[in-house]
């Protein structure tokens, strides 16, 4: 997406947001599920990430990063990752619109950020067989920015080379 286009898509109203979740995740699935259950102010569309369907749909779009983090596609072309992607969500539910703006605000938007933080450590246990992350194993846990992977030997900056 050029500058230009960034710029008119942050001035166009949202119509309707894509929701691009992970089909394998059973969280993922649920919440899947649980929003289009919910009274919509703005339309809301899951697709599965990576799918022939999303790829065809937002073909500049990065697929790999969406399964990373929750990613939102609004009708003008905007994007949203993260706990953007989360508030702009319960935005679009009429019974959440309210949480939303709360969430929009700096100590807000460092709870959603929990949230979306605490979403990929759930997700990121049952990928790897339901075993929660061990510093050993080079997962580290950080209070602000959550858990993130330091690969085991890296930590003076000079890694092995794969083989």
């Amino acid at each position: 997406m050029t500058a230009e286009t960034a710029a008119r898509a942050a001035r166009t109203p949202v119509r309707a947001l894509t929701v691009l979740y992970d089909a394998e995740c059973s969280l993922c699935t649920f919440l899947r599920d649980w929003l289009v259950r919910q009274p919509q102010w703005v339309p809301l569309e899951p697709v599965p990430a990576g799918s022939a369907e999303a790829r065809r749909r937002f073909p500049g779009l990065d697929h790999a990063g969406t399964f990373e983090e929750i990613t939102v596609v609004g009708d003008a072309g905007q994007v949203y990752r993260g706990a953007g992607a989360w508030v702009v969500t319960l935005w679009a539910l009429r019974k959440y619109r309210p949480l939303a703006h709360r969430l929009s605000t700096p100590s807000g938007a460092r709870l959603a950020r929990g949230a979306v933080l605490a979403a990929a450590a759930w997700r990121g246990t049952k990928s790897r067989g339901g075993q929660a992350p061990r510093r050993g194993d080079g997962w580290v846990y950080d209070r602000r920015a959550g858990w993130t992977y330091h690969p085991p030997g890296c930590a003076d900056g000079r890694c092995a080379a794969p083989s």
